[in-house]
């Protein structure tokens, strides 16, 4: 199945686009989600693994299933004081 990917902040900064595509198997995870982005944008290398991931505008784990057609979000890790 086709996942896209909306991006914000440092990520869509890293990567350059506001979105992304990534193809996955029928029932993957939200960990599968992040080792696809990893293996096909590896800019995102230092944002990915402490990103969090919303699906359908709900946070999700990394057990999360996605669904087909399901909007899905990476939230990348805040920092400041």
């Amino acid at each position: 199945m086709k996942v896209i990917v909306q991006l914000f902040a440092g990520a869509r900064e890293l990567v350059g686009v506001e979105e992304v595509d990534v193809e996955l198997a029928s029932h993957s995870t939200v960990a599968d989600l992040r080792r696809a982005l990893l293996a096909n944008y590896p800019t995102l290398e230092i944002i990915v693994p402490h990103a969090l991931f919303a699906i359908n505008a709900t946070y999700a784990t990394d057990e999360s299933e996605i669904p087909d057609n399901a909007e899905v979000a990476l939230i990348p890790p805040v920092s400041g004081g």
